[in-house]
């Protein structure tokens, strides 16, 4: 039974897959936009910043449809299909579940911050306003 249970998800996820992306693309919106200087400032504080996530995570698109909305430039890291960022992932921030942003402090320490609800509202607190 557990094997038509799994096999049964996997073709939904193969199904749906697509559609994911396809909601991605079109449901964007229009990037906030800033004066060349607040934006140099927005990704230079956007470097110590890395998005961990599977590409088709529903909950990852939605952290990336904010990242876009944002106009933000944060390094997304494939943790299903790369090993060195799954591994980094559970390391530091304790299990392998994404969305996932890492964020370095200035002091160089640290943060791993899950659930998506989370990380928007990290990022719209952060950058949502122009500077």
């Amino acid at each position: 039974m557990r094997v038509v249970i799994r096999y049964f998800f996997r073709t939904l996820r193969l199904i749906l897959t697509p559609f994911v992306l396809l909601s991605e693309k079109l449901g964007g919106g229009k990037p906030l936009e800033r004066s060349g200087e607040e934006q140099q400032k927005v990704n230079s504080a956007c470097e110590n910043l890395a998005l961990y996530q599977f590409k088709t995570c529903p909950f990852c698109v939605k952290v990336r449809k904010q990242i876009a909305r944002l106009n933000l430039n944060i390094e997304k890291r494939d943790a299903q299909h790369n090993e060195t960022h799954r591994a980094e992932l559970e390391q530091g921030g304790g299990n392998v579940k994404v969305p996932c942003l890492r964020i370095k402090n200035e002091d160089g320490s640290v943060r791993w911050m899950y659930e998506s609800a989370d990380i928007n509202a990290w990022l719209e607190k952060s950058f949502g306003n122009p500077v």
